[in-house]
Order: C-alpha cells, then structure tokens, then sequence
C-alpha cells in the first residue's frame, strides 16, 4: 500500500469511514473526508443534555481488540487515551413472571450459578450446552466470514470444511429452530431471540449463527467508555485528523460520480467536483445505489433489486431521561424488561409496521462519574424497538403520538417496579424520523437492511462495489452493524484498496 500515494475521498465521517480514512492516510494516500453534517461519529454519540449525558447510539463495546489494533496501526495504544472499564453484570434481564438473572461479564462460571440459583440446574445446563455449540459456530465462521470480504455463496462454501462445517453452521437454521432445539426454558429463549435484534431482524428469520454473539460477549467482554462511548468517535477523529485525513463537515455529498463503468469522484450539493482515484462510501447502501449514483448502470441492477426486497432493519423509539439518584435501589448499567408476548413484539414491527403495544424495554444507566455534572443526578437511555419512520411502515413525525407512547413506556417501567417520574428531572424524545434526520438513516433504520433469510448476509452491500475504485463500509455493509464489525469493515476496505492498487495500476498523484 505505500508504493504509490492515491488520492481517495470518502463520504460520511461515521465510525467506518473514519477508520477507513486513517489507515489508508497512515499508509501513505492523500484522504479528504466529507461529511453532511456538523459532527463526527455518525450513530455513535454522547450527548449532554442540561447536566447529563447519554449515549444515543451505542451503549455496549464489546471485542475492544478491534479499536486496540486500529489505535496501535495508526500510532496510539487506546488505554492511553482513555479509560476502558467493564461492565459487570453485562446484563440485567426482567421477565413479565417476575424473576430475573444476571449475566456475569467474563464469567460463564458466575452466569451459570446465578441462573441455577434462578431457575435450576437443568437451565443453567442448557445455556452452557448452547454456548459450547455457539463457541464452535464462531471459530468456523470468524475468519471466512466475519475477518474477511464475504463475495458470494460459493466463496464461503470454499471455505469451510464442507459437510462438518456446515453442520455446525446449520445455514438452514433460523435462530428461533435453533433455541426451540437447544432450549426448553422460556427465559433462555427470550435472551437468545434477543440476539437477532443486535442486527435489526426477527429471530423467526435471522440464521443461527447469530447466537454466536452470546459467546462473544461472555468471551471477550462487555466494556464501557469513561465519559461515554461517544469518546471512542473522538479519539478515532483526532487520530485520523494526526494522519492527515482532511475533515470536510457541512459538506453534504449529491452524487458519486461513475465513469465508463469506474467511480471518478464526488459531486458536492454545492456543485463542486472532487476528483479522486477511489471513492469510499459510509452511507446506507439504499442511498448509495439509489440516490448517490443516478441512471441505469447494468454493474448494479441486481444489487438494487435485491435493496429492494430486503427488510428493512428494526429501528428505535427511545428516551432520553435524567434521573435523580437513588442509592437504595441502583439499576444495573444494563437492564432489559422482557415483555410477556415476544412474538407480539417481532408480529408488530415486521408484519402490521406498527409501535409494539408492550415492548422489550432496554435501560442504559451508566455508573459514569463523568456522565453527569451533578452526582446527585444520572442518565437513563431507554430504548424499544420500532418500525422504521416512512410511507410504507409508521409515520413517527405525529409528536402527540410520540408523546403518548412515552408515557406509555414509562408506566410499563413503573409496572415492573422500577420508579421514574418520582425522580424525573428531565426528558427527551427520540423517534426514528429524528434518526432518519440526523445521520440520514432510511426511516431511522439503525442496521440498513436486517438479517432475516438466510441469503440476508450476501444480499449486504459488499465492500468491494461492482463499480471499479468504490467501496462501501460501515454498518449496512459487510460484515453487518455494531462497533466491532464496523471497525472490521473499514480495516477490510482499506486492504481491498491496497491490493486493488498493487494488482491493478491506478493513476497516482
């Protein structure tokens, strides 16, 4: 990748982007980014309102070794530049029966005593026999799929050692055939379906395969950010910035510019043209095939048709409250209200497109002395799933509506013993349209397109576009959403360039 310096331009400063950005600037290329709005990060933010702040987006870190490698490749080690810190429990989980467990972070020796201690030997037994499967369902997918370009079918069926491989895979497996198999206790099967929803989609649909998610939060950890996660997109800002990324914000992008088949630049909203040798697009892969490049290119006709049958991933409804403390009875930084009725919740948001009457509500209350600038005070993010905002789901621009359902949310909360308007100094209300406007997500969908079918993960855009010189990255790209397969994603892209570049002569500047 140093044999020759190229000029690469790349649209949207979210995590992917920016990551991309760096390693290819620190490699020795000439990297100018634009971005639409007044702030970096994309998804990932924490946010002060009055005297707390919140993480908006992502409120979890797990396989941090993902951001130590990208720190040290380009000059710094993370845990010189802040304070990583475990979070332990990593979850609370609350079932509508009125029991509830707590995962241990690291341990699945503490795990399986709290949930023998709740529910039994036979049930603790059952989640560590899933997880010996799901640990064997990691180390054959991590390296062909989740480590490296995903290109077609055929290309990870050469990968594996076929028949045993594939048996351990089970692709013909949805997530819900594998808990009903494995699981006979409900609350196991809620926390499992729970995992199809870390990509947006339904666990009736999503491939089993996701239940290696479980492992890799109880293998590798789950880990929070002093100050908030939101200071990760700082520091990868600032890094990339000591490169040499050149940042361009307000500078929102109209089209990529496609010549004779090749990616030639970009076209700004204001009219000025940024030529380039490669274009790197951090953007949902519906507006970069239908918005961003315009006409009928016959090298991505089948990619737009297959955006369009795609399901769109869930998005989020959320709220934003600050909280007076109380010392008696502290929520756990994670928490999760299972409803009654989960299929009712997947049946609302999937098939009728509407806000789930009694929803699986998820409170992030972080134990962050530097969240808050009175200790007398915290910060709650509670966050439901949703439809997307659109003409063809829910229209979340109605504020009664949302205000109404806030309140619905609150009173669930209160139900399930957790008190909130007693201690409530603050709120704030966050639908998807808000989403949809901020970081110029389709409907607010928060992962692109879901993972419900078992082509869903070759339907993903790749990163390597059919357009010579563009490459697509971030969460609605190979491998998927999430910090860890988003930083993945932007390593992929910036090595597809490097090899593009030594197998294949561009022009140099």
């Amino acid at each position: 990748m140093t044999s020759r310096s190229l000029k690469i331009v790349v649209i949207g400063a979210g995590m992917g982007g920016m990551m991309s950005a760096a390693r290819l600037a620190k490699a020795g290329h000439h990297v100018s980014l634009y971005e639409a709005s007044d702030r970096v990060g994309g998804k990932l933010h924490t946010e002060w309102i009055g005297k707390v702040a919140f993480d908006t987006g992502p409120s979890l870190l797990t396989l941090p070794a993902v951001y130590k490698d990208f720190f040290q490749r380009t000059g710094k080690h993370l845990g010189l530049l802040c304070e990583i810190q475990a979070v332990d429990p990593s979850f609370d989980y609350r079932f509508a029966d009125g029991t509830s467990v707590t995962f241990a972070n690291l341990s699945r020796y503490n795990t399986l005593n709290n949930l023998r201690a709740s529910y039994g030997e036979p049930v603790a037994r059952q989640w560590d026999q899933l997880m010996r499967r799901a640990e064997k369902m990691w180390d054959v997918s991590r390296e062909p799929f989740i480590e490296n370009e995903l290109r077609s079918p055929l290309s990870l069926l050469k990968r594996f050692s076929l028949i045993r491989d594939l048996k351990i895979i089970a692709p013909w497996k949805t997530l819900r055939d594998f808990a009903t198999e494995e699981l006979s206790d409900q609350h196991l099967r809620y926390i499992l379906d729970r995992y199809a929803t870390y990509s947006g989609s339904d666990p009736r649909k999503a491939p089993a395969v996701l239940s290696t998610i479980a492992f890799v939060e109880e293998s590798f950890g789950a880990w929070h950010i002093k100050g908030g996660l939101g200071t990760l997109a700082t520091l990868v800002h600032e890094r990339a910035e000591k490169v040499g990324v050149t940042f361009h914000l307000n500078s929102p992008v109209a089209s990529i510019n496609v010549i004779r088949g090749k990616a030639t630049g970009i076209t700004l909203e204001n009219g000025h043209v940024i030529e380039s040798d490669a274009v790197i697009a951090n953007a949902d892969a519906s507006l970069i095939y239908n918005k961003l490049i315009t006409g009928k290119i016959r090298k991505i006709k089948k990619i737009r048709k297959n955006l369009k049958k795609a399901d769109a991933s869930l998005a989020g409804f959320s709220l934003l409250l600050g909280m007076r403390k109380d010392e008696s009875a502290p929520l756990n930084h994670h928490t999760v209200l299972f409803p009654k009725n989960y299929d009712a919740e997947f049946d609302a948001i999937f098939t009728h497109k509407k806000p789930v009457a009694e929803p699986t509500i998820y409170i992030c209350a972080p134990n962050d002395d530097a969240m808050t600038r009175d200790q007398s005070l915290e910060s709650w993010f509670v966050l439901v799933n949703a439809p997307a905002h659109g003409e063809h789901s829910f229209d979340w621009s109605d504020q009664e509506f949302a205000r109404t359902y806030a309140n619905s949310i609150i009173d669930q909360i209160e139900a399930r013993g957790i008190s909130v308007r007693s201690r409530l100094e603050s709120l704030t209300i966050r639908t998807p349209a808000d989403l949809e406007t901020a970081v110029r997500a389709p409907g607010g969908s928060i992962y692109g397109t879901s993972s419900n079918g078992a082509r869903a993960a070759f339907m993903r855009a790749k990163n390597r576009s059919p357009i010579k010189g563009l490459y697509c990255v971030g969460g609605s790209a190979h491998p998927g959403g999430g910090l860890p397969l988003v930083g993945l994603s932007a390593e992929m892209v910036a090595n597809a360039i490097g090899n593009a570049q030594n197998g294949q002569p561009l022009k140099s500047h």
